[in-house]
């Protein structure tokens, strides 16, 4: 059975399509998907990301701790930060992506997908035995609710004292919203500018009703799971279980750069990507842009020449090009002629590199 948000009843009084998602009960449109991206593009969108999971590490060795779980050197982050990171098999695999967010000296917060939480919980509990922490997953305890687009520092302003515009992407801040306890982070999942608002349950519903009644006069409107994920794919965002997996390495991913080799100490997966490291991936991830209205999917053969040269990760029409994009793993080499087998039809693509889309700063 699915669970559900805080937030659940507030999404049912709006109407919004529900559907199971990594095991919760998620909103997955409010009304029309199309113009809920619009409104994250050129407004503000308000989600519910309650299912993204919180492990918190304390104590004076936690950054020690994390420089050892995953692959990112964790420990150099100042206090206030964050850092997109990721966690490793022995082999290499990615397990997941993360961000990571410094609270003080002694307090990170990991943030999972929520198809993973469990998982990375568990992982980093036993890598983090050997040194003088505490791994608790304190996932249960909160809500988040994000607002994303280029209009989301002038509503939060009408609720909050906090810093907002010496606040850096990537960075985060305790302070209060609405007279409410959050940690305000600059961070998203759409290509906008945003804030994540990491808070208790209890004052989930509240701040949803008080982001919706002062961002009414900007343009916000409730966002669904399908806007987020068209979003994310016009800023060529990768997302767990398409992109990323356990067979596939940061740098098959075109993200060796997360991968930090210079930090002192071992980490788990270091030799088996240090092996890898200079290697040309077979295959590489790449934009495919199509030139007819057909909608390539995810698990679509790319094909030139009629042989198949690649699979599809993620694809959908994109509101922002007017036309359907995909990314895709294709064999290094193939750079033209590209096509996507739908249905035994082979639609032709014009391949582009990432992102398809990126803001005007």
């Amino acid at each position: 059975m699915s669970r559900p948000t805080p937030l659940r009843d507030v999404h049912e009084s709006l109407g919004a399509t529900l559907t199971d998602f990594a095991g919760w009960l998620m909103p997955l449109r409010y009304g029309s998907e199309s113009a809920e991206h619009r409104a994250v593009r050129e407004a503000a969108g308000l989600f519910d990301l309650s299912h993204m999971g919180e492990i918190f590490l304390t104590g004076p060795q936690a950054g020690e701790a994390l420089d050892y779980a995953l692959v990112g050197h964790l420990s150099a982050l100042a206090p206030g930060r964050a850092r997109y990171t990721m966690i490793v098999n022995e082999r290499g695999g990615v397990l997941d992506d993360l961000i990571v967010y410094r609270l003080g000296d002694e307090e990170f917060m990991v943030v999972a997908n929520a198809s993973n939480s469990e998982k990375v919980a568990q992982e980093l509990r036993e890598r983090a035995k050997p040194y003088e922490t505490v791994v608790t997953d304190r996932s249960a305890e909160y809500a988040l609710i994000a607002v994303q687009g280029p209009r989301s520092q002038e509503i939060l302003a009408t609720l909050t004292d906090a810093d907002l515009a010496g606040l850096k992407y990537y960075a985060g801040l305790p302070g209060q919203v609405d007279g409410r306890q959050a940690l305000i982070a600059r961070t998203g999942y759409t290509g906008e500018d945003g804030f994540e608002l990491f808070v208790a349950n209890e004052d989930a519903v509240p701040l949803w009703h008080a982001l919706t009644a002062a961002g009414e006069p900007y343009g916000l409107k409730p966002a669904g799971l399908s806007s987020r994920d068209t979003l994310r794919l016009e800023a060529g965002m990768p997302l767990y279980g398409n992109e990323l997996s356990a067979q596939l390495t940061p740098f098959d991913a075109g993200l060796g750069r997360v991968v930090k080799f210079d930090k002192p100490g071992d980490f788990v997966g270091r030799s088996a990507l240090e092996a890898v490291k200079d290697d040309q991936p077979r295959r590489r991830l790449v934009g495919l842009v199509a030139r007819t209205r057909r909608v390539p999917r995810h698990g679509y053969p790319v094909t030139k020449d009629g042989a198949v040269v690649g699979e599809v990760t993620s694809g959908a029409p994109s509101q922002t090009l007017g036309k359907p994009i995909a990314m895709a793993y294709v064999d290094t080499g193939a750079d033209s002629g590209l096509a996507v087998d739908i249905r035994g039809s082979h639609e032709p693509m014009d391949l582009v590199e990432l992102p398809f889309y990126r803001r005007n700063k």
